[in-house]
């Protein structure tokens, strides 16, 4: 038996999520499908992160238990010619037995986009949030500095989530502007849920005037999700890369 993990970009649009749902076409089960298509095996595939409806990867880490005599390196071309064009295996090798994709990994790092024009966008409707008021860029980056550090951010995630700690450590955060394209980048040991786009959803609301920046901190320590900013929308974020 090996092991086989994948790198995989994915464009989310068109799929309720990365997990597998009843009566919902999702990345997971696509790609299972092919994988049972390929080598006659019902495989369970594992990923890193469980991307919600309409979030999009560009290293999306999952791996898989197979008999099959395919050279590890070679699933990334078979697949690619069975998946639909909007799901691409990056990279596929083989590593060892007990590597868990989810289990394994140190951190991750995340882009949100933010489109700020008057008018949206027909090309970055799917991929990006549109905000049609101007917003204070300076302020968004020194609201954005307070982020770093090691902080319990009970305020940053949606309820739901089911962990035994809320503390979390962000590594880097960066925030950059390029015409009317705003994009932020995160980074660190692990996220909760909803937590990259509560941030970005806050940080918003600090561009909008509706938060100060420096008030970042009390809600951080105060730890109450209602001092928080709105949750951004999910067609915003990406997940760029997990950390071994």
């Amino acid at each position: 038996m090996k092991n086989i993990k994948l790198i995989i970009e994915y464009e989310g649009t068109n799929y309720h999520g990365w997990q597998i749902q009843k009566n919902a076409k999702t990345v997971q089960s696509t790609i299972e499908k092919a994988i049972k298509g390929l080598t006659g095996e019902e495989i369970k595939l594992t990923a890193s992160s469980r991307t919600d409806f309409g979030v999009h990867a560009y290293g999306q880490t999952a791996n898989f238990k197979t008999h099959s005599s395919i050279p590890a390196d070679r699933f990334s071309y078979a697949l690619n010619k069975m998946l639909p064009d909007d799901i691409v295996i990056k990279q596929s090798e083989e590593v060892e037995i007990d590597f868990h994709a989810r289990y394994n990994a140190k951190g991750k790092k995340y882009r949100y986009i933010i489109y700020n024009s008057q008018f949206p966008s027909a090309i970055l409707r799917n991929r990006a949030y549109h905000i049609p008021f101007k917003l204070n860029f300076e302020n968004m980056k020194e609201g954005a500095s307070f982020f770093c550090g090691t902080h319990d951010f009970s305020a940053f995630k949606s309820s739901g989530s089911s962990v035994k700690t809320s503390i979390r450590t962000i590594t880097e955060i960066s925030l950059v502007k390029n015409e009317d394209i705003i994009k932020m980048e995160i980074a660190g040991d692990g996220f909760l849920y909803n937590m990259v786009r509560i941030i970005a959803g806050t940080l918003v609301d600090v561009g909008m005037g509706r938060i100060e920046s420096k008030d970042i901190i009390g809600i951080i320590e105060g730890r109450d999700r209602k001092k928080a900013g709105r949750t951004a929308p999910a067609q915003g974020l990406y997940l760029l890369e997990v950390y071994y």
